[in-house]
């Protein structure tokens, strides 16, 4: 969400990184390129006129995975998946808020999970599939991971850190530099090349691979990174004992 959580004060002793979480910096308009990801809306709009609080990525018809830490205190939750959100004018799907009971600020494993349960099947998209258990054990360091979201897509620093949002759907690609037991940490330092996220981009999608090798497969979802997000995209493994538990109770599992 747009606004410091409590889990970055957790994670901090162990990742040694400021409090940052969830935009798409140094990347591009998502167009139609992943129809997939939707944005968690507010009630009411922000004082800059937008309304995305998160993002989340569809992983079967009905349901919509994406960070427990962007609970809104509501049960009843409004999702859309236009590449440009205009309120009024954007389709909107009304879900039902179900976060991981076990969510907690544990540096190992805070399961930091949650979904929205559609009122109705969302028709015409294609879901995101999810990986095997175990399955980013080996993923290789440097390789490529794209992530996508609603949030910033800007920071400016001249007065303050000043994040720019426009309640579009972007996408960036960065590379990994570390596979933990929960997490996947990523490169999206512009200097080298890489994009990521930033606030607003909590609970969207990091793809395994990038360009030509992108894959549908929905290795992790985005937890919290650098306060400036120019550094680290923290990212919760969807591979694990913890997270299949919980995802199993709403999907099918590879």
């Amino acid at each position: 969400m747009r606004r410091l959580v409590a889990i970055v004060v957790a994670l901090a002793a162990l990742l040694a990184l400021p409090a940052g979480a969830g935009a798409i910096t140094n990347g591009v308009p998502d167009g139609a390129g992943h129809p997939e990801v939707g944005a968690l809306l507010a009630p009411t709009a922000y004082a800059d006129g937008t309304w995305a609080t998160c993002s989340g990525t569809l992983i079967s018809p009905t349901v919509l995975l994406t960070a427990a830490h962007c609970d809104q205190g509501l049960q009843r939750v409004a999702v859309t998946f236009a590449a440009t959100y205009v309120a009024g004018k954007s389709k909107v799907y009304w879900g039902t808020w179900h976060a991981d009971p076990a969510y907690n600020q544990s540096q190992s494993d805070p399961q930091d999970m949650a979904v929205v349960v559609f009122d109705k099947p969302v028709r015409g998209i294609a879901p995101a599939r999810l990986p095997t258990a175990g399955s980013l054990d080996a993923l290789a360091l440097g390789a490529p991971i794209t992530a996508v979201g609603y949030g910033a897509q800007a920071v400016s620093i001249d007065q303050g850190p000043v994040f720019q949002y426009a309640d579009v759907r972007y996408v960036a690609t960065g590379t990994v530099t570390a596979v933990n037991p929960s997490w996947l940490r990523n490169s999206m330092n512009p200097a080298l090349g890489n994009g990521g996220t930033c606030y607003g981009d909590s609970g969207g999608p990091n793809f395994l691979g990038a360009g030509v090798s992108e894959t549908n497969i929905l290795a992790a979802t985005t937890i919290t990174g650098d306060s400036m997000c120019r550094a680290t995209n923290v990212d919760y493994r969807l591979d694990t004992p913890s997270a299949r538990a919980f995802l199993g109770q709403f999907v099918s599992l590879p």
